[in-house]
Parts: C-alpha cells; sequence; structure tokens
C-alpha cells in the first residue's frame, strides 16, 4: 500500500507514544548502566524515525497540494464492525489526526491490559474485542484524515 497522510500520521502517532513510554522507562530506570544505554539508544533510534516521518510527512502534504502523489486509497471492506464509532461527525483534519492518536492510545493500553497474566480468558476475549473495534476506528479516522485532505486540495 502506498503511504498516505493518514497512514504517516497514524505511524508518527505510535512513535509519539513509544518516545513517551521510552522516557517513562528512562525516568524509573535504577538498574545497570546496560540497561539505561540500551533505552537511550532505542530512544534515540525512534526520535530518529519520527523526524524521518515528520519530513516525508511535510514532503507528503507539499506533493499533495502540487497533486503530484495520490491522496487516498480505496479501500474495499469485507465486513462491518457495529461497535465503531462513526467518523462522519468529524470535518477537520486537526480534530481526525488527534481523535487518531487517542485511538493509539487506547489501542496501546488495550494491549497492555490483555498481556496480563492475572486476567481470566473471558477478560482476555472482551479486551480483544475492544482492541478489534478500537483498530477499526483506527484504520476509519486514517481514512477520514486522507478524506479531508483530498476536500481540501481539490
Amino acid at each position: 500500500m502506498a503511504e498516505t497522510l493518514g497512514s504517516l500520521v497514524d505511524k508518527l502517532s505510535i512513535k509519539n507514544l513509544r518516545l513517551w513510554h521510552l522516557d517513562e522507562l528512562l525516568e524509573d530506570e535504577s538498574g545497570s548502566d546496560t540497561k539505561t544505554n540500551e533505552l537511550k539508544a532505542k530512544r534515540e533510534l525512534v526520535l530518529k524515525q519520527s523526524h524521518d516521518l515528520m519530513d516525508e510527512i511535510n514532503g507528503f502534504f507539499a506533493a499533495a497540494l502540487e497533486g503530484k502523489v495520490k491522496i487516498r486509497d480505496e479501500k474495499i471492506k469485507l465486513y462491518d464492525n457495529k461497535n465503531v464509532k462513526s467518523t462522519d461527525a468529524i470535518k477537520e483534519l486537526g480534530l481526525a489526526i488527534s481523535e487518531l492518536s487517542l485511538r493509539n492510545i487506547r489501542c496501546w493500553h488495550l494491549e497492555d491490559e490483555v498481556r496480563r497474566d492475572d486476567l481470566p480468558d473471558s477478560e482476555i476475549v472482551q479486551l480483544k474485542r475492544q482492541i478489534d473495534a478500537t483498530n477499526q476506528e483506527r484504520n476509519d479516522l486514517m481514512d477520514k484524515v486522507d478524506e479531508i485532505l483530498g476536500k481540501e486540495v481539490r
């Protein structure tokens, strides 16, 4: 799949989440210098990847305004998830990007929950369904970012 603004913004929000969690781990780290150095190296790599993504976003946006890139990929949905919140009310790019970032935060925390080893299987199933719905919302919001940009460029 070719990158779109929505997919690039999604990736950037995930990188930012990783940076935030790495910073948390570094603040809490009281172990060996080796562990601290490993965390710092991971943080530097994620920071570089974030800057690369920001450059890619800026380049994509400029190319889109010049009509040089395809703004949206048409998606074929094979099923509807009735538990997913609609993105129809979102009309502004900033709000769509903000909501996309929030879905990534929610997914991250749901995934953390499901990894706990003290949960009964029934709770894990419920969490997995929440993850599925949140991931669908995330994908819908990536499409919404592209849709809004497409309308603005036209």
